[in-house]
C-alpha cells in the first residue's frame, strides 16, 4: 500500500516541551486497569485469540517443543494480536479470518525478534532472556524459521490472499528496515528521514499491519483499510520512539543498560534532533564515532549527557504526543463510546508505558 505521509513530517516552530499529562497520568489510574480498559470491548475474543496461538504453537520434537515453551512463557502483552480484534470490532463482527490474521502477525514478529536478537547478539529482550542467550544461534535461528512457516500457515488459513499478500509484504519490510539500518551505520549524516523510514518498515510496519488485518478480516472498503494502517503506523512510529527514549535512562526493568542502541551503532531520534540543531563539530565526530563502534562506554555516556542537556528527550517526546494525537484523529467520529476510549487508552499505553 503505497500512501503519501509527508504532511505527517512538517516541522513544528513551537518550543518542544513534555507535555504534563505524560508525567501526571500514571498517578490517576495503574497501566493494569489501562491494561484492562483496553481489553473491554475484545475481553471475550481475545481469551479465544490466546487460545488459538497456543495450539497453533505444538511440536512433538522435544527440542522445538522445549524451545516453544520458553518462548510461550516470556510472550508479552500481546499488544499487535489486541489491535488487530479492537480494528475488526470497530469496523465489524470477529471471525475466523481475525484470529489468523491475529495469529499470523503475531508469530511473525516473535520470528523477527528471535532472529533479531541473534543478529544484535543480544541476550535480553525487555528483561528477559533471549532464545539465544538460552540455546545456541542455530536452534535460535532454526525456530526462527520455524515460527515464520507457522506464520504463513496461519495466513492461508483465512483463505483471503489479500491477507497472506498482507503478512508476506510485512516480512519483506522487517527485513529491509534491518538492512536499511545496517547500511546506515556508515552515513555521514544525520537524516530524520532515514530513522523514519527505517522506523516505518521495522517497528511501525508490526502495527499497521496488525490494524489493517484487523479490517480487512471483516470486509471493510479500502478507504477504512487504509485509515486502519495509518492509525497503526502512527501508533508504531509513537511506540519507538518510546523505546529511543528509554535508551537515555538505566533501568533493570528495560533488561538493557543507558545506550545500548549507541553501543550497536545506532543513532535515534533524541540524538539527531540535537546533532542537526546545534552543529557541534566535536560531538558530530563523536557521533560518527560512535557509529563506527570505535566509542568508549565514557565517550557514550558524554554524548548521552550532551543530548539530554540540548533538549532531544523534549523534542522526540512531543513528536510522539504528535503521532498519537494523528492516530486519534483518524478514528471514525461514529465509533462507540467504548471503542474510542479502549482505542485512546491503547494509544496511551504505548507511549507512558515504563519498558
Amino acid at each position: 500500500m503505497l500512501i503519501n505521509l509527508s504532511f505527517f513530517h512538517r516541522k513544528s516552530t513551537k518550543k518542544y516541551r513534555i507535555p504534563r499529562f505524560i508525567t501526571t497520568f500514571v498517578a490517576q489510574k495503574s497501566f493494569m486497569e489501562k491494561l484492562e480498559q483496553i481489553k473491554q470491548p475484545v475481553s471475550v475474543e481475545f481469551e479465544v485469540f490466546k487460545q488459538k496461538f497456543d495450539a497453533s504453537l505444538q511440536s512433538a520434537n522435544p527440542l522445538l517443543g522445549e524451545v516453544i515453551h520458553f518462548i510461550k512463557q516470556r510472550k508479552g502483552k500481546m499488544m499487535r494480536p489486541m489491535l488487530t480484534l479492537l480494528m475488526a470490532k470497530l469496523y465489524g463482527e470477529i471471525v475466523d479470518s481475525t484470529y489468523y490474521s491475529a495469529i499470523s502477525l503475531e508469530l511473525l514478529h516473535t520470528a523477527s525478534l528471535v532472529h533479531d536478537d541473534v543478529v544484535d547478539e543480544s541476550d535480553k529482550r525487555r528483561g528477559q532472556s533471549s532464545v539465544n542467550a538460552i540455546y545456541d544461534n542455530k536452534v535460535s535461528v532454526l525456530v526462527g524459521d520455524y515460527l515464520l512457516a507457522t506464520s504463513l500457515m496461519n495466513a492461508a488459513l483465512t483463505n483471503e490472499v489479500r491477507l497472506v499478500e498482507l503478512v508476506s509484504c510485512l516480512g519483506q519490510q522487517l527485513s529491509e528496515g534491518e538492512i536499511i539500518q545496517l547500511s546506515n551505520t556508515n552515513a555521514s549524516d544525520f537524516s530524520e528521514a532515514v530513522y523514519f523510514n527505517v522506523i516505518k518498515k521495522k517497528t511501525a510496519a508490526l502495527f499497521a499491519a496488525a490494524a489493517e488485518a484487523g479490517a480487512r478480516s471483516v470486509n471493510a472498503s479500502d478507504e477504512i483499510v487504509e485509515k486502519a494502517y495509518l492509525f497503526g503506523e502512527m501508533i508504531g512510529i509513537a511506540f519507538q520512539i518510546k523505546d529511543d527514549i528509554f535508551d537515555y535512562f538505566s533501568s533493570e526493568e528495560l533488561g538493557k543498560p543507558t545506550g545500548n542502541d549507541m553501543q550497536e551503532g545506532k543513532l535515534t531520534l533524541p540524538a539527531l534532533y540535537v546533532l542537526n540543531s546545534q552543529k557541534d563539530k566535536a560531538m558530530k565526530d563523536l557521533a560518527l564515532k560512535i557509529r563506527a563502534l570505535e566509542a568508549s562506554q565514557e565517550e557514550i555516556n558524554t554524548f548521552i549527557s550532551y543530548v539530554k542537556q540540548n533538549g532531544g528527550i523534549e523534542y522526540a517526546t512531543q513528536m510522539m504526543v504528535d503521532y498519537r494525537n494523528k492516530a486519534l484523529a483518524l478514528l471514525p467520529q461514529t465509533t462507540s463510546k467504548e471503542l474510542k476510549e479502549s482505542l485512546a487508552a491503547y494509544i496511551d499505553y504505548v507511549i507512558e508505558r515504563k519498558k
